[in-house]
């Protein structure tokens, strides 16, 4: 049984292709598509991809920086921020500023949305009057 993305592993713990896809859900189609983007770099042996602990967790962050609306560039960013050599301030700052921005942008969306919904209401309601009455 997969374990869930934020169990511990051990130091040396590794990991297929096959495992990650099936312990996040996703495709090994998209892990490699992340590959190809630069944001993971497995070891080979032979034709197999090798994850580390290391990639196992930028994988998350990946994910995680994906469901909540970051750019791949963004997520690239604060990825590369990790080894700043700074004890990670400067990630921790620029993810911040980043998540700040994005409850900005959700929150304008919301707002759009219910105004949306609430126009719709009132043209459910004319349009309602406009119908002949049904007799009973």
């Amino acid at each position: 049984m997969p374990q869930h993305p934020m169990e511990a592993v051990r130091e040396d713990e590794t990991f297929t292709i096959t495992d990650l896809a099936a312990e996040f859900g996703v495709t090994p189609r998209a892990i490699r598509f992340y590959e190809g983007e630069g944001l993971l770099e497995p070891a080979r042996q032979g034709q197999n991809r090798v994850y580390s602990r290391g990639d196992r967790a930028r994988l998350a962050w990946i994910l995680r920086g994906k469901n909540v609306g970051f750019s791949l560039a963004e997520i690239r960013e604060i990825l590369d921020l990790y080894n700043a050599g700074d004890g990670r301030v400067r990630q921790r700052e620029r993810t911040l500023e980043l998540c700040r921005r994005q409850i900005g942008v959700l929150t304008n969306q919301r707002n759009d949305i219910d105004a949306t919904i609430a126009e719709l209401q009132e043209f459910v309601a004319v349009v309602e009057g406009l119908l002949p009455s049904n007799p009973r």
